[in-house]
């Protein structure tokens, strides 16, 4: 796996330090900072490892695009799905770059931590991260230069929004020739008009989770989503799989509001089974006419993106980094992604070589076990 990227460190005691870094993401050893990953290879300080993160010259940029390029090798279908989504990492102190009190769905509440924003990449052979973006708030960090240049961020590193991220890491992927047939995201970038228009012109196929005041343009003028949902009938409404999670398959009704002849977006509404109330809102834009389990397919991706987050973090120390300095930050991310994306290939090759035993049939009026929504 390391010959993968073994050409983008230069020099060979960096060569080496990389390699015995990756080996150590891919241990058991419980905590996979710099510390306990030197002890692991036999060195008697983190020193080298920090040379490592902070003061070698390697190129992360690259690295990324090689572990971009391996994920799509090897876990390519013609039906996967390009996720945007963020998640936090709990720190201490006000030093580590982008570092502030801010929401962050790891811990469910105001945080003091930082935030990126990744790009995943989900198949039915497997899914792995393939794009970072670390993001760096704007008053209490890309307003104050000084404390920029001391976490080592560059003048010309600027405030971006995390949709920008996202537009930011969907733009590689698409100069990089990849064809990206879907992306999906929460509200948080449904409900940026500049994204979504970006995305259109880009004629990527998308299905974004947006907020219940939507604004749907219909014949006789725009209209929100939740009240355009609560004036569908009720044989509008199908109940389909969302896809299979631990104890079955994801079940909801959905509903699909084509708002009329010459537009383009169409609004997808999902309902919980055991709570009614409970109702959740997409806007579609596709190329050309879609199925409707297509879209929820689609809407569902995004779901296996939350475990990805938990299996980087828990195998591959994802967050177990002790750096403060931006480009630590991402050297030591794109190490955790190669590795974690190697564990994903290594995983799908293994389901190819030995395919699990075919599921017993049921006994007859048994239906399959089921999550409601």
């Amino acid at each position: 796996m390391f010959a993968l990227v073994a050409g983008r460190f230069a020099q060979a005691d960096s060569r080496a330090r990389a390699q015995k870094y990756l080996l150590g993401l891919l241990s058991g050893v419980e905590r996979k900072n710099s510390w306990s990953l030197a002890e692991l290879a036999g060195e008697s300080s983190p020193d080298g490892m920090q040379r490592l993160l902070n003061f070698y010259r390697w190129d992360a940029e690259a690295v990324r695009d090689d572990v971009r390029g391996y994920v799509l090798a090897h876990l390519d279908d013609p039906s996967g799905v390009f996720v945007g989504d963020e998640t936090g990492f709990i720190k201490k102190g006000t030093k580590s770059a982008g570092v502030q009190r801010q929401y962050t769905g790891t811990s469910g509440k105001i945080d003091n931590c930082q935030v990126g924003v990744f790009l995943t990449y989900v198949s039915r052979h497997g899914r792995a991260l393939i794009d970072r973006e670390l993001y760096l708030p704007q008053k209490s960090w890309c307003a104050d230069r000084d404390r920029c240049r001391e976490a080592g961020i560059g003048d010309e590193v600027e405030f971006a929004t995390k949709p920008e991220l996202a537009r930011r890491m969907l733009a590689r992927l698409l100069e990089a020739g990849v064809t990206v047939g879907w992306f999906t995201a929460d509200e948080l970038y449904g409900d940026n008009p500049a994204l979504r228009d970006w995305l259109a012109e880009q004629a990527v196929n998308y299905v974004l989770a947006v907020s219940c005041d939507y604004q749907v343009t219909t014949p006789t003028g725009p209209a929100r989503a939740d009240v355009l949902a609560g004036r569908a009938p009720a044989r509008g409404w199908q109940r389909l799989s969302a896809g299979r999670g631990s104890k079955g398959h994801r079940l909801y009704d959905w509903l699909l509001i084509d708002p009329g002849p010459g537009e383009r977006h169409q609004l997808l509404v999902r309902r919980s089974i055991s709570d009614p109330t409970d109702l959740a809102y997409y806007v579609c834009h596709t190329a050309g006419p879609v199925p409707l389990a297509e879209l929820v397919r689609v809407a569902g991706s995004r779901w296996a993106v939350k475990e990805t987050f938990q299996f980087a973090k828990n195998e591959t120390g994802l967050d177990h980094y002790q750096v403060r300095k931006y480009i630590a930050w991402y050297r030591h991310i794109t190490l955790a992604m190669l590795a974690a994306a190697f564990l994903a290939v290594t995983a799908h090759t293994e389901r190819i070589r030995t395919p699990p035993p075919p599921h017993p049939a049921p006994e007859k009026g048994a239906p399959e076990p089921i999550l409601t929504g």
